[in-house]
């Protein structure tokens, strides 16, 4: 844009200052920012160049996870996931903020509670983790309209553009969400480096102009203006080059892009497509972004699955271990500097809070699981990456060259990638894999490759290295360990490390793999630990050549100072690094000196952290069976092993390393059969009794809709949230007077794919659609009884809201899509004929449980009232899910419980429904669990494929009373009734976590104004 001189001027004084300046430009109000450069130097904290970020001066690879801290109402559980985050090697995450949870009511933005975001900063900064804020507004994420609350389908406007009424709308929770990022960044003393304004901001449909340069500049003005300062970064949706510097206005200042090369077809597990493996990431970040490190925002790491789908214990089999090895290390080719993992925990879609397209588990087939859990294998490979990243900062300095099938290896069958090192650092990394990257074949091969000590061919003594079907390897050159220098090593590194005066090297190999190290030293190498069979050496010029056979038993091999632990990958998968810290309990952020200074446990489960008080060494780990611990590289100072605060009987052997053991004898952990509580039930449905009085509902009297999207094709809108219904159950009531002429009813109904809907006049029963897995509306016409004339009628409609549909493609405006009765005639009749009435959540957006928040409930009689609570009425009949209904209808029912599971025990319980979804006869029936007032399970009989429901403690009480509630909705003329429905608990860990406090838990209360 083109500004007069004097404003010119006044924007260079205040760039000079670290100001922004504002004005308004073709009615938008624009900010005029420092360009990055100076900004960078006035928030000192955080800066970059073409290579890496600069976190308080120091280069460093940010290795990255996504986390949603909705998806884990329980505040007090987000440092154990950070946690283990931490142990990955790790030093970041990554998280969205859903909008729809905070401003569930236009203007009335709160998060407070489980909502409320400082503690997630505080669990971060405790464990030692930068995070990557991502607050939207549009976040997609598979949440409830892409994180868009339901109001805004009234929106006369464009959503994502720059349609007057659209940016206003988001005014207020950009104002608010973006001053408590600001006030949590790292110039404020908190974890936030970086900011994503928007999300996927990549593909549009009949949207003029694309990208909207203005839309994007506002968004990011929303943020300055709230005092965000850390750098911004974008995630395209793929490598468009949308918004990269230098593109104009709106430009952010670090490019970033996502990639899901195996998409999402779990139901073929073993399946890689041909083609799918990126190559040329690198050299188009190159053209669309040079002077910026190369950033992968959204790399994947599990995959969604939809209703009706194969589950993700399928998802997490494709994503798998092997897919880590070939894809990750295939980033690493890239000189990948912040990769962010899609997902690395991935939650649940309690409360109504996700979108059509999933259902309540949002495992995502992630490396940790939504129980929290850690025995994916995925979950081991990944600490051997991740690890080896964070102590190989040389890295970032290198330069990839041209994938190539013949320069540095023997085997054509073989690509390799190289970093070459350079004027800057002599450490280079050759990246190696199947040329077909699918392939499951084992290759021999050579390794051809420039050293210092010229070009050589590896081994160089005997044998051959052997690459494995799946896999791929990074074969380090010249690498640098605390001054002393690899020359070659086949073998992958996991870690090393100081202690003392000596330095401590862990390589790994794979089953029956031969490999050949080359330390830099005059020194001879002697196997200080475990048998000499397999092992050769020889000086080979100023070089110590080892070569050996991999095996299961460690053997440990000195040369001068350094000490090698020559390890198999499987045995590798027990160590753990982490960082002592300087001072204090926690360990601080991650930085090559924390990595040179780590110590290397090994231990089995999980090692959390460790410190040093006084002489003695703490360690806080978690343990699912009797475990050997091992301590190598225990410091000087340490005298004495403390694990969870018990101290341990130690034995040190001759090269220093400190020995001992937990015991672990499981809990008895009882739990009660469901079938035999207490069960009270009451009729959820009293909407179909000719008594009931309907004079309190919503009248659906609106003759226009303000949903921009989507045509009336009704006398007056039946569209839910026109009327501020956005989540839930809804309920639809036709009042009409009979002419004795009608025969049948048309119903169009819409609640996103594999929603469901029952239809009833006056008491008796007409129709369901049990729903499918695909269809998000259906169209049906119903037979009617003979209706006598002259009298009244109503139609009772009951639609499941599945959740209100995401679209990340600009212009399309699928997050509009109503919830509700699209279309209807009654035969002989007039539409206008029919006069409507609705409900849903009580209140709407005035909804009154501001705890659990705007999604939680629907429209359901019991939920308006509030019977999903603890403590509920008393008086209520007996009556059990598992006897259920005898014919078609809602009915609730709750119970009670009490747990009283050991402290110091981390035991995943599951909630798990029988079910017939494998037959075509299984039973529609819907079922939704509330446990202590929060929805935690959706149930679909007829569709699934949930059928077990993990439940954090926390939302359970283990030492005290829960209640239950279940909701059970029979849509075919037979009825339903659980065929099972048992609590149950897999392995207990015993954990070094602190009790987990309870999310807030309100109890009933008699709801005024309650219909």
């Amino acid at each position: 844009m083109k500004l007069s001189s004097t404003w010119a001027i006044a924007c260079l004084a205040a760039q000079a200052a670290g100001a922004a300046i504002s004005h308004s430009l073709n009615g938008f109000s624009i900010t005029e920012h420092p360009d990055p450069v100076k900004r960078a130097l006035l928030q000192k904290f955080v800066s970059w160049d073409d290579k890496s970020l600069f976190v308080n001066g120091e280069r460093i690879m940010l290795f990255s996870g996504e986390i949603h801290p909705y998806r884990l109402p329980v505040p007090s559980l987000w440092i154990d996931v950070f946690q283990k985050v931490k142990a990955l090697g790790f030093n970041c995450v990554s998280f969205y903020i859903d909008w729809a949870l905070l401003e569930g009511k236009p203007g009335s933005y709160s998060a407070e509670g489980i909502f409320e975001l400082e503690p997630f900063f505080d669990a971060a900064k405790e464990a030692g983790i930068y995070l990557l804020a991502r607050p939207g507004p549009y976040i997609n994420a598979e949440v409830s309209g892409g994180g868009f609350p339901g109001w805004l389908q009234r929106v006369n406007g464009t959503l994502r553009t720059s349609d007057e009424a659209f940016l206003k709308s988001t005014d207020n929770y950009m104002k608010n969400v973006c001053e408590t990022i600001a006030k949590g960044q790292i110039t404020n003393g908190g974890p936030i480096i970086l900011f994503q304004p928007e999300n996927e901001y990549s593909g549009a449909v009949n949207v003029e102009p694309f990208p909207d340069g203005a839309y994007m500049q506002y968004v990011e003005d929303q943020a300055r203006d709230a005092g965000v300062v850390v750098p911004l970064i974008s995630n395209d949706a793929w490598a468009g080059g949308h918004n990269a510097p230098g593109t104009g206005e709106g430009a952010v200042d670090i490019y970033g892009h996502d990639s899901y090369p195996l998409g999402f077809d779990c139901a073929n597990p073993s399946t890689w497509p041909s083609g799918n493996l990126p190559t040329d990431f690198y050299t188009t970040h190159m053209k669309q972004s040079p002077s910026t490190p190369y950033s992968l925002i959204e790399f994947q790491a599990g995959a969604f699955d939809p209703w009706g789908g194969v589950g993700f214990t399928k998802c997490a089999a494709l994503l798998n271990h092997e897919f880590e090895r070939v894809f990750y290390k295939n980033n690493l080719s890239f000189k990948v500097a912040f990769l962010n993992l899609y997902m690395i925990f991935g939650g649940t879609n309690w409360g109504n809070l996700g979108h059509p397209g999933g259902y309540t588990s949002y495992d995502y087939g992630s490396p940790i699981s939504e129980s929290r859990n850690i025995t994916r294998e995925k979950y081991s490979e990944l600490k051997l990456i991740g690890n080896f990243a964070r102590v190989s900062p040389a890295y970032l300095l290198s330069t990839p060259g041209s994938l190539t099938t013949s320069k540095y290896t023997t085997s054509s069958d073989l690509a390799v990638t190289p970093l070459l090192g350079g004027n800057s650092t002599t450490s280079s990394f050759f990246v190696v894999r199947h040329n077909d990257y699918s392939s499951q074949a084992s290759v021999d091969y050579k390794l051809k490759v420039p050293t210092s000590a010229g070009q050589l061919t590896i081994p160089q003594l005997s044998g051959s290295l052997t690459l494995s079907g799946r896999d791929s390897k990074v074969h380090v050159v010249d690498y640098d360990v605390a001054g002393t220098k690899i020359l070659y090593s086949s073998a992958e590194v996991f870690t090393w490390t100081k202690s003392g005066k000596s330095k401590i090297l862990v390589l790994y190999g794979g089953p029956g793999e031969h490999h050949e190290l080359a330390v830099s030293s005059k020194s001879k190498a002697s196997v200080i630990e475990g048998s000499e069979s397999s092992i050769t050496t020889k000086q080979v010029g100023k070089a110590v050549v080892i070569g050996w056979d991999v095996s299961t038993t460690r053997r440990i091999v000195q040369v001068g100072d350094l000490k090698i632990l020559l390890l198999d990958r499987n045995s590798a998968y027990n160590y753990w690094v982490p960082q002592l810290p300087s001072k204090g309990k926690s360990p601080g952020y991650s930085s090559q000196k924390t990595a040179a200074s780590a110590l290397i446990v090994k231990a089995g489960y999980l090692v959390r952290t460790a410190y040093v008080e006084g002489s003695d060494l703490h360690l806080t780990a978690d343990f699912n069976a009797t475990t050997p611990i091992e301590v190598i590289g225990a410091p000087s100072s340490a005298k004495n092993l403390v694990i969870n605060g018990e101290k341990a009987q130690v034995k040190v052997d001759k090269n220093g390393i400190w020995s001992s053991s937990v015991k672990y004898t499981a809990p008895k952990v009882k739990l009660p059969t469901l079938k035999s509580l207490k069960w009270k039930s009451i009729d959820t449905l009293p909407e179909i009794q000719n008594s009931y009085d309907d004079s309190a509902w919503v009248s659906a009297d609106h003759t226009t809709t303000p949903n921009t999207a989507n045509a009336l094709k009704t006398p007056t809108s039946l569209f839910a949230s026109d009327y501020g219904f956005h989540t839930g159950y809804l309920l639809f009531r036709g009042h009409f007077t009979a002419t004795g002429e009608e025969k049948s009813l048309f119903l169009r109904t819409q609640g996103g794919t594999a929603f469901g809907s029952s239809v009833w006049l006056n008491e008796t029963y007409v129709g369901s659609w049990g729903g499918i897995s695909i269809n998000a509306d259906n169209n049906a016409t119903y037979t009617l009884p003979t209706l006598t004339k002259g009298k009244a009628y109503v139609f009772t409609v009951v639609v499941d809201n599945m959740g209100l549909d995401e679209d990340w493609t600009v212009g399309t405006d699928d997050t509009k899509d109503p919830r509700g009765i699209l279309e209807y005639k009654l035969s002989g009749r007039s539409a206008s004929d029919i006069t409507w009435k609705l409900t849903g959540n009580l209140g709407g957006e005035d909804y009154l449980d501001t705890v659990r928040g705007p999604l939680n409930e629907g429209g359901l009689y019991a939920e308006r009232q509030g019977f999903h609570q603890p403590q509920p009425p008393k008086d209520w009949k007996s009556g059990s899910p598992f006897d259920g209904l005898s014919a078609p209808g809602i009915k609730f029912y709750t119970t009670s419980f009490d747990l009283d599971i050991k402290k110091g025990w981390d035991v995943p319980l599951y909630f798990n429904f029988g079910n017939a979804t494998s037959t075509s006869k299984a039973a529609a029936y819907r079922a939704q669990l509330y446990v202590n007032g929060y929805q935690y399970a959706k149930y679909v009989n007829n569709i699934g494929p949930q059928t077990s429901f993990p439940v954090p403690e926390g939302i359970l009480n283990y030492r005290g009373t829960n209640y239950l509630a279940l909701s059970l909705w029979a849509l075919e003329k037979d009825g339903a009734k659980l065929e099972s429905f048992d609590l149950i608990n897999t392995t207990p860990v015993l954990t070094a976590l602190d009790e987990v406090k309870a999310a807030p838990q309100p109890k009933y209360e008699k709801r005024k104004g309650a219909y």
